[in-house]
C-alpha cells in the first residue's frame, strides 16, 4: 500500500533529467527565492527547478517539508522520472531530521490516492538526495524515512478506503497482509471471543451492525531483554453513523475515517518492525461499526465493561471512547502493557479549538508526556496538551453508573479523554484526539493530498524509538 512508483537513495552522479535546487529570499541572482516559488531552466537534457524557501529566519521543518513536496510535484508536471534534489539546506538546519523531511515531503508530494476506476499507468520515479559527501550513515538515514513513509501511506490509504471496503474484518485482514512478512505478531478476536472477555462497552457498539467487530492484537518486540512495552490503543470505527444519535447529513460522507487512529497506530508498528527499532510495542484496536440496528445501544442505557466499570450512555455518537475502555483494559490486564497511549478521532470538539492543524493531547504522568513531546519534536507534528482540572472530571460522573460517556456541562475533548483515563489508571497514560489533523478536504500543507493525512504515525514511530535512549 506505499508509494511504489518511486524509490529514493543518496546520489552517486546517475545521469539525471532534473536538478532541483532550494534558496532563500535574495539567494539567487535572477530569482526571487519567495516561499514556494519556483522558476525553470530549461535544458535539452536536464531541467532546472528553483524552489524559493521564503526568509532564512522563517524557515522550519514545516517550511522543509513543503519545499520539498512542491519540488517533485513541480517535476511529476514536467514529466521527469530521475530526480535530483539538492539536500543541503534540509540538513545544514535540521541534521538527521532534515533528511528525514526531505524525504517525507518527496513521498507524500507524490501520493496519490486509491481510485475505483480504471486504473492509470504511473510512471516510476527516481529521486535521489544530494547531501554531498558520500555516507553511509546518511543512507540509512534515507531507508529508515523510506519505510516509516510506507507507513504514513499505509494508514492514509486505510483512511480513505469506503465503509463498505473496510469492515472490521476487512481492516483485520489488511493488517494481517501489511504485517506479513514483518516481526510482527497478529491476534484478531472475534465477536464470541470478544464476549467472553466481558467486553460489552465495543459489544455494545459493535453489535449495532450485520458486520461484527473484531479486536486485532499487533505485537512487536524488539527489545526482547527490556521490560518495557508501550500499548497502543487506536480507535477502530470503521463506519460511525453515530447510532440513534444519528449523525447529520452534512456529516455523512465523514464517517468512513473514523479508524483513523487504529491506523496511525497500526502504521507505525509496522514501520518499527521494517527498521528494526530496537522497542517493546503492542497495538490493539477494537475494529467495529456504528450503526442503527433492533440491537443498537440507546440514549439512557446502562452498559458493562472489561474492567467492571459501568457507563451510563448519554450519546450514542460518543462511542469511540466506549470501545478504547475495552480496548485498554485489555492492553492493561492481558498485554502487560507498562504505558499506555489511545490515538482517536474522537471528538469535533477538538476541531473547534484547534481547527486542523494541531491534535489535543492529555496525560496522567508528567514524564511520560515528556518523552512523547520528544517523540513530536523530532516528527514536527503539532499537539498541545489540554488542562485535566477536578472539576472536569466531576462533568463524566454518573448517579447510575461508575461514569458516563458524556459530559454534564461542555468541555467535549477533555471530558471524553477524562473518561479513558478512567480505565487507564493507575498506569501512566497519553490520549490524543486527532479529529481535525487526520483528514483535509482541502490539503492545508503542499505535503497532504485531499482526504486522510496520516496523521500521527511519525510521532508514534518515534514514540517507540524513544525506549532506544533509556538502554
Amino acid at each position: 500500500m506505499a508509494q511504489e512508483n518511486c524509490r529514493i537513495s543518496g546520489f552517486r552522479g546517475e545521469d539525471v533529467d532534473c536538478q532541483i535546487q532550494f534558496f532563500f529570499q535574495g539567494e539567487e541572482k535572477g530569482f526571487s527565492g519567495a516561499y514556494l516559488d519556483v522558476r525553470y531552466e530549461w535544458a535539452e537534457a536536464c531541467t532546472r527547478i528553483c524552489v524559493g524557501l521564503g526568509e532564512k529566519g522563517d524557515f522550519g521543518r514545516i517550511q522543509c517539508k513543503e519545499a520539498f513536496a512542491r519540488a517533485v510535484k513541480e517535476a511529476k508536471h514536467l514529466e521527469r522520472t530521475r530526480i535530483c534534489l539538492s539536500a543541503s539546506k534540509a540538513e545544514t538546519f535540521f541534521g538527521r531530521e532534515g533528511i528525514f523531511d526531505a524525504v517525507e515531503g518527496c513521498i507524500l508530494g507524490l501520493f496519490e490516492p486509491e481510485q475505483y476506476r480504471e486504473k492509470k499507468e504511473h510512471s516510476h520515479r527516481e529521486l535521489f538526495l544530494d547531501y554531498g559527501k558520500e555516507s553511509t550513515e546518511k543512507e540509512a538515514w534515507i531507508k529508515e524515512a523510506v519505510e516509516l513513509m510506507r507507513g504514513v501511506c499505509f494508514a492514509r490509504h486505510l483512511v480513505n478506503r469506503p465503509g463498505n471496503m473496510l469492515t472490521p474484518a476487512l481492516f483485520a485482514e489488511a493488517l494481517l497482509q501489511e504485517a506479513d512478512g514483518l516481526p510482527v505478531e497478529v491476534e484478531i478476536l472475534d465477536e464470541t471471543q470478544i464476549q467472553s472477555l466481558g467486553m460489552e462497552a465495543l459489544l455494545s457498539v459493535g453489535n449495532s451492525s450485520a458486520h461484527p467487530p473484531r479486536l486485532i492484537i499487533l505485537r512487536y518486540t524488539g527489545d526482547p531483554a527490556s521490560g518495557e512495552r508501550y500499548g497502543y490503543i487506536g480507535k477502530g470505527v470503521t463506519c460511525d453513523t453515530g447510532g440513534y444519535c444519528l449523525k447529520p447529513a452534512a456529516s455523512m460522507m465523514g464517517i468512513k475515517g473514523d479508524m483513523a487512529g487504529a491506523a496511525a497506530a497500526a502504521g507505525a508498528i509496522c514501520a518499527m518492525a521494517s527498521n528494526g527499532v530496537k522497542a517493546n510495542v503492542t497495538v490493539v484496536i477494537p475494529a467495529c461499526e456504528n450503526r442503527i440496528s433492533r440491537e443498537s445501544f440507546l440514549p439512557g442505557d446502562v452498559i458493562g465493561s472489561m474492567s467492571g466499570k459501568t457507563i451510563e450512555i448519554g450519546n450514542t455518537d460518543a462511542e469511540g471512547r466506549l470501545i478504547l475502555a475495552d480496548a485498554i483494559t485489555y492492553a492493561a490486564q492481558k498485554e502487560q502493557v507498562t504505558k499506555i497511549l489511545d490515538v482517536a478521532t474522537l471528538t469535533g470538539a477538538v476541531v473547534s479549538m484547534f481547527g486542523f492543524t494541531t491534535a489535543g493531547a492529555m496525560a496522567n504522568d508528567d514524564a511520560w508526556y515528556e518523552t512523547f513531546e520528544r517523540a513530536a519534536g523530532v516528527s514536527a507534528e503539532q499537539y498541545w496538551r489540554l488542562p485535566a482540572f477536578k472539576e472536569y472530571r466531576k462533568m463524566v460522573e454518573s448517579r447510575v453508573a461508575h461514569v458516563k460517556n458524556v459530559s454534564s456541562g461542555g468541555c467535549g475533548t477533555i471530558t471524553a479523554g477524562l473518561f479513558l483515563e478512567t480505565f487507564a489508571n493507575p498506569l501512566a497514560w497519553i490520549h490524543l484526539d486527532i479529529a481535525g489533523t487526520a483528514w483535509v478536504d482541502s490539503p492545508i500543507w503542499e505535503f497532504q493530498s485531499a482526504g486522510a493525512t496520516g496523521a500521527a504515525v511519525t510521532t508514534l514511530y518515534f514514540l517507540g524509538k524513544e525506549q532506544e535512549r533509556k538502554e
